[in-house]
């Protein structure tokens, strides 16, 4: 006899519930608590107020995002034309070119910073370059398949008719890019700037490996815990948390506006 097993929608959901409050809202109330108590566990805004007074928090933070500007800039100046031509030039094998770009991500991190650190040993040998400099290329190198991939998607998903119409309709190449290329691969640049922005600004095991002693988030949030003051390391997650959500509903926003508006663009 054989049983017929049925599950509602909701008994399916059980299993992502128990790992959702177990590793995501458990821990973020244990974050919650110790950065508004003091080490007597007594609730108060000290631990706020010290992160905005504190000349080191903030210029970490202007400078974790500073560099994670420039990580993203580049990355996308980079990763925009290439995943272009991969897409939409007609090579038999793009597929294997674009595992060219993805297959480092399969090295491990280490391998592949050390290897990278050891390239910029022989540049500095013959050039100077900035701390600052390293760590951008070491993030840019980290980061740029990430940046490559959603964009790489959005041109495959392009409308080749959409371009010829475009053309039929006397545009040339430059108002086909500007009028009908560049709206329908924003969702593609919004995605990718998301996955390079957001993470690059807590990456700090790029500068520990670079030898930059410049501390950005990550690495001040870390320094925090390790000598055991939970409350302020704490409250700067959480001030981290928050630049996090916003970017992340700023971005959403706009890729959900972009996408009502581009069929009057079009």
């Amino acid at each position: 006899m054989k049983l017929k097993l049925r599950f509602s929608r909701s008994q399916l959901c059980l299993p992502y519930a128990v790992f959702l409050i177990l590793f995501v809202i458990a821990p973020l109330l244990v974050i919650i608590y110790y950065a508004f108590t003091n080490g007597q566990g007594k609730f108060t805004f000290d631990n706020f107020t010290n992160f905005f007074a504190n000349s080191n928090t903030i210029g970490t933070l202007l400078y974790s995002l500073l560099l994670s500007l420039t990580t993203t800039v580049i990355c996308l100046i980079i990763a925009y034309p290439t995943a272009y031509i991969l897409a939409r030039s007609g090579f038999k094998k793009q597929y294997v070119l674009l595992m060219l770009f993805i297959l480092p991500m399969w090295i491990n991190f280490t391998l592949r910073i050390t290897a990278l650190k050891e390239v910029l040993t022989v540049l500095e040998g013959n050039i100077s370059l900035h701390p600052f400099l390293n760590s951008v290329i070491g993030m840019t190198y980290d980061f740029l398949p990430f940046m490559i991939l959603p964009l790489y998607t959005s041109f495959l998903k392009l409308d080749k008719n959409l371009l010829e119409a475009a053309s039929d309709l006397g545009a040339n190449k430059f108002i086909v890019f500007l009028r009908v290329t560049l709206p329908l691969s924003v969702p593609g640049i919004v995605s990718g700037i998301t996955m390079v922005l957001l993470p690059s600004m807590t990456n700090y095991v790029v500068l520990d490996m670079l030898y930059n002693s410049t501390y950005i988030m990550g690495s001040l949030i870390g320094s925090y815990f390790s000598a055991y003051d939970w409350h302020n390391g704490s409250m700067i997650s959480l001030v981290l948390l928050i630049i996090i959500f916003i970017v992340t509903l700023v971005t959403n926003r706009f890729s959900d506006k972009d996408s009502d508006s581009r069929r009057t663009v079009l």
